[in-house]
């Protein structure tokens, strides 16, 4: 298996090597060459545990890895000890739980990881075998990645304490929850460095953007990324669409939809790639907040991404986005895998522009990609989160909350709905107090987090200035 870049002027390569250089060398997203297809696999596939079926799935797309190794880093990897944060009455063993809420309708637990996001699914993974690959090379690896939440803890509690591995993690200064700054700034790991910069996260994910195109720099300092521009994140997360499938139906004749809330497009973008390989899904349905440019392209086919000063601060921080990095992997599929029409389509958006496929080739052939959308607001979350807590004693975040409320905005007789969990509620304990008036339950290894000393640079969004600070912490 080889991977090529959406942009068409990179040379194809192996799996080892992207996982280790993420953006590639022309600015574009790596993609396998092709989707395997699995459609006779299913009978077999089902009955696996969460490990054995990550294996099945990775193997497909990892062919420079021999198979012991991968089966022994999956094994390693999802283990009940690692995934143990699930609902009370719920087997840590399957990893992923799936919670029915009512007939047809469900509630996929992704987030019952160490830092309780989904993010920990694909991430812990990505530790596993960036570890793996750099022993055999005898290599470093400096990561920079940016987060709006979740992916910065989730990448720093996958990577602390890894050999051969430092990770600098940009943020936006005050933009996310108090639980989610302590989670990662709480964390004193002399291979862990938090950034907070003055700004939106799309100004700190410019910055890494800018850095990784940096050729110069890059090979330099042995720059890698964890954010969702690394092929291995994505690949990671089309898993659990497989067995969150397998959860909802009983026989491989039946077709699932799935809710994703989504604002970079990785989280979805994994379930277009498993439904591309086969797995019955008849339809994605996108959730955004009020950041709801994605939305607007599904509904309209315009793509016109916000400056960080349109940006909004909303109760869903984590979809906080206005230009999503991700979508370009979805848009090269969606133009027949041509490098030349994306590349001209991103010669307006790298530049601060949108695209209108309005009338277009592209836009006639997007209804069969089966992806519909929606948005929701703050007050929707309140009432969502406080409907399901009254009615089923669950509580959810603020991210499951938007992919809950316009899950059921599309919902389809008679075709089960799944609605990926994102977070757990004591990551927004702010807005669990406004919508129930109680404080979220919090495993008790993480009580009183946001009352340890904190460890962060603060400065502007400033490349310059992001690059002297890896400099002067890589010597």
């Amino acid at each position: 298996m080889q991977y090529i870049s959406t942009r068409g002027q990179a040379p194809a390569q192996s799996f080892s090597d992207i996982l280790l250089g993420g953006l590639a060398p022309d600015g574009g997203l790596y993609l396998p060459e092709s989707y395997p297809q699995v459609a006779g696999k299913l009978e077999e596939w089902r009955g696996l545990s969460y490990a054995e079926l990550t294996f099945e799935i990775l193997s497909l797309y990892i062919t420079d890895i021999p198979p012991a190794d991968i089966r022994a880093i999956c094994d390693a990897t999802y283990t009940a000890q690692t995934y143990r944060w699930c609902r009370p009455g719920r087997n840590a063993a399957d990893i992923v739980p799936l919670t029915s809420l009512e007939a047809d309708f469900h509630l996929l637990e992704l987030s019952n990881g160490p830092t309780l996001a989904f993010k920990d699914m694909a991430m812990q993974l990505l530790g596993n075998l960036f570890e793996y690959v750099l022993e055999q090379r005898g290599e470093t690896l400096n990561i920079l990645g940016a987060t709006s939440g979740d992916t910065g803890s989730a990448a720093e509690y996958a990577m602390r304490g890894k050999h051969r591995v430092r990770v600098f993690m940009l943020s936006p200064e005050g933009r996310m929850s108090a639980f989610q700054r302590a989670q990662m700034y709480s964390l004193d790991e002399p291979n862990i460095f938090n950034i907070a910069v003055r700004g939106m996260f799309d100004d700190a994910q410019d910055i890494v953007k800018a850095v990784s195109n940096d050729a110069a720099f890059k090979a330099r300092y042995k720059i890698g990324a964890v954010n969702s521009i690394n092929w291995a994140r994505v690949m990671a997360q089309v898993v659990y669409y497989f067995k969150g499938y397998f959860a909802a139906t009983r026989t491989n004749d039946e077709e699932v939809a799935f809710s994703v809330p989504s604002g970079n497009f990785g989280n979805i973008c994994a379930g277009h790639i498993a439904r591309r390989m086969g797995l019955p899904i008849r339809r994605l349905v996108l959730a955004t907040n009020e950041n709801d440019v994605l939305d607007e392209f599904f509904k309209s086919g315009v793509y016109r991404p916000r400056s960080s000063a349109e940006t909004k601060v909303t109760s869903s921080p984590s979809m906080d986005i206005s230009k999503a990095s991700n979508f370009e992997r979805f848009v090269f599929d969606l133009v027949g895998r041509d490098a030349g029409k994306l590349c001209a389509l991103w010669q307006s958006v790298d530049v601060g522009g949108a695209f209108d496929l309005r009338g277009s080739a592209e836009f006639s052939r997007l209804a069969g990609f089966a992806i519909v959308s929606g948005r929701s607001t703050h007050a929707d979350r309140l009432a969502t989160i406080r409907e399901v807590w009254q009615r089923h004693q669950v509580m959810i975040d603020t991210h499951t909350a938007d992919g809950l409320k316009v899950a059921r905005e599309h919902r389809l007789p008679g075709l089960p709905m799944i609605v990926l969990e994102t977070a757990q509620a004591a990551k927004f304990a702010e807005t669990i107090r406004e919508a129930l008036g109680r404080e979220p339950v919090r495993p008790k290894e993480l009580e009183n987090i946001e009352e340890l000393p904190q460890h962060v640079a603060v400065m502007d969004a400033d490349v310059g200035a992001v690059k002297a600070f890896i400099a002067a912490h890589c010597g």
